[in-house]
C-alpha cells in the first residue's frame, strides 16, 4: 500500500476486503489447564467453552471479543512474560484479595497513583497479569 493509501480510509478497505487480520484468541501456555481454567475462569466469571487433551478456551472477552485460551505445553515458564493482561477494577485491593483466593500470588507491593493504583500479580503458574484502577 503506498503511503497515500496509509489513511483511515485505506484501513476501511482493507478491512472490508478482509486483509486485516481479527485477534481471535489470546494463548497462554500452560501445564495444567484444569488449574488455569479454574483460576481465569473463576477470576473473569467465565466458562469454557472448548476443552480437548492440550487446548481449552474461555468464553469470549467481553462477550464478542477474542477467547482466553489455553494450551498445555511441557515446559514450564521460565522467564517474565513479553505481554500480560490489564484488568480493570474498581478497588485494587479488594481484587487482589478476591485473585489470591483463586489462586494468585501478588509481583509487586500497589504502585502508580494512590488514589487509583495498580498491582503485579502472578497466576498459580506464575504469569503476570495487573489489576488496575478502573474509575
Amino acid at each position: 500500500m503506498s503511503r497515500a493509501d496509509s489513511g483511515t480510509g485505506g484501513v476501511q478497505r482493507e478491512v472490508r476486503e478482509g486483509i486485516v487480520p481479527k485477534v481471535t484468541n489470546l494463548v497462554i501456555d500452560c501445564a495444567d489447564l484444569e488449574v488455569m481454567a479454574a483460576f481465569w475462569g473463576g477470576l473473569l466469571g467465565m466458562k469454557a467453552t472448548d476443552v480437548s487433551e492440550d487446548w481449552l478456551d474461555l468464553e469470549p472477552l467481553g462477550g464478542n471479543g477474542p477467547c482466553l485460551s489455553f494450551q498445555r505445553v511441557p515446559e514450564g515458564k521460565t522467564k517474565k512474560n513479553r505481554i500480560h493482561l490489564d484488568l480493570g477494577v474498581p478497588d485494587v485491593e479488594a481484587a487482589g484479595k478476591r485473585a489470591e483466593s483463586l489462586g494468585a500470588t501478588p509481583a509487586s507491593p500497589p504502585m502508580g497513583d494512590p488514589s487509583a493504583p495498580f498491582r503485579v500479580w502472578r497466576d498459580p503458574e506464575g504469569n503476570e497479569f495487573c489489576l488496575c484502577t478502573q474509575t
